[in-house]
């Protein structure tokens, strides 16, 4: 999509100069392509329209399973996460984060990324590179650091809350210091297929693995072409795709 055709799509959105509960900074296919109307029907909700869409079908789960098992990563939208949810810190606008994380896209140019294969991380599936992308890691950190200033620091209440999942000494300095502790170092490029599937059966992971590797087995390789800004516009609310800056760097 060119600039032009993201900005007539995207740049209008009533979420640029509303307030929102959070903001987030990920990847997230072009929304003209393929790979963006794939993975909004595996999940089941397109997080540009807000719409909810029938999801594929999986062998041997109901459709209601199956729906409980991609609750979480549909509340998100199909996404790599940049720059985990923030809330915008007092003394920015909404304007004011589109425009810095367009000035981050004028220095990287688009790539092609590695085939994303399916793969069970910890507890739950996600598409991954089939190797690691220097290029990602590199903008990942550049998202982390430049628009550190434009996050409130995190309540007593969400520092609890990630403390909760048993961090590393080394992730919880992360936290503290980011806001989040898979970051730089700890970083790992991942698409959410489903939630936790520690309660699953292995039958049940089984067969979503195959439909996953089915549904997108035949999408060509993700084209790694901007940095989608997402909002929660109130606390608790899905996520919504704001705005697509492109990368419209030389190098």
């Amino acid at each position: 999509m060119t600039t032009s055709g993201l900005s007539s799509i995207l740049g209008a959105s009533r979420h640029t100069t509303q307030r929102a509960y959070r903001y987030a900074v990920y990847f997230a296919p072009n929304v003209e392509q393929q790979w963006w109307a794939q993975a909004s029907e595996w999940l089941g909700r397109c997080a540009l329209t807000h719409q909810l869409n029938p999801q594929p079908l999986v062998s041997g789960l109901s459709a209601q399973r199956v729906a409980e098992l991609t609750e979480h990563p549909r509340r998100y939208g199909f996404h790599a996460t940049m720059r985990a949810p923030f809330v915008l810190a007092s003394q920015y606008q909404p304007s004011d984060l589109v425009d810095r994380v367009n000035a981050i896209c004028r220095h990287v140019k688009p790539f092609v990324m590695p085939r994303l294969q399916v793969a069970l991380l910890d507890t739950f599936l996600a598409l991954v590179p089939e190797r690691e992308v220097a290029q990602i890691a590199k903008l990942e950190e550049r998202c982390v650091t430049e628009l550190n200033d434009y996050a409130e620091p995190l309540s007593p209440e969400e520092l609890r809350r990630r403390r909760n999942a048993g961090l590393t000494s080394h992730e919880d300095a992360l936290l503290l210091r980011w806001g989040y502790p898979y970051v730089l170092d700890r970083f790992r490029f991942h698409c959410s297929l489903t939630g936790s599937l520690a309660q699953a059966s292995q039958q049940e992971i089984a067969a979503l693995t195959i439909a996953a590797n089915q549904h997108f087995s035949q999408l060509p390789n993700c084209v790694f072409d901007s940095l989608a800004i997402f909002a929660e516009p109130a606390k608790g609310a899905d996520f919504v795709l704001l705005q697509q800056c492109p990368l419209i760097g030389e190098h």
